[in-house]
């Protein structure tokens, strides 16, 4: 492709919190639905969530056993929203998350589904190496990515 016809990409740094379920493919099929629609209704009710969506600065991303949201509007926006979510995991201590956070270069992309997505080191990194953190016994411990 020449270089004149390549599209403008446009990076932003993007706040990333990854949560996925711990053990999920090792539930049953009912429980794995259980926990997923729990922990929907968690991370919707969080207030970091609500205003970085009312301001249009919220991508959530579905990962099948949990999910990635890309805040850009606050550095603090992801790690405030896990500590939102943990406060309430205390009520349900069924529910086993670790949850991941990284800031870096992002940009909005369509997916082959024409579905607002994110591309960029900064969400790669945040898939791979970013901090983890693993929800047990109502606490949070640092556990590697």
């Amino acid at each position: 492709m020449p270089a004149d016809a390549s599209p403008d990409v446009k990076f932003e740094i993007g706040h990333v919190l990854f949560i996925d379920i711990v053990g999920y493919s090792k539930l049953l099929i009912n429980e794995q639905s259980e926990q997923i629609q729990k922990l929907k209704e968690i991370v919707r009710a969080t207030g970091q969530l609500r205003a970085a969506e009312a301001e249009g600065k919220l991508l959530r991303l579905p990962t099948g056993d949990g999910g990635a949201l890309v805040f850009r509007n606050s550095p603090e926006a992801p790690v405030l929203c896990a500590l939102e979510i943990s406060k309430e995991l205390k009520n349900h201590p069924e529910l086993h998350v670790r949850m991941g956070i990284h800031s870096g270069p992002v940009n909005e992309i369509s997916d082959l589904n024409e579905q607002a997505n994110i591309a960029g080191a900064g969400i790669n990194i945040a898939q791979r190496d970013g901090l983890w953190w693993r929800r047990s016994h109502s606490s949070l411990q640092a556990c590697g990515g």
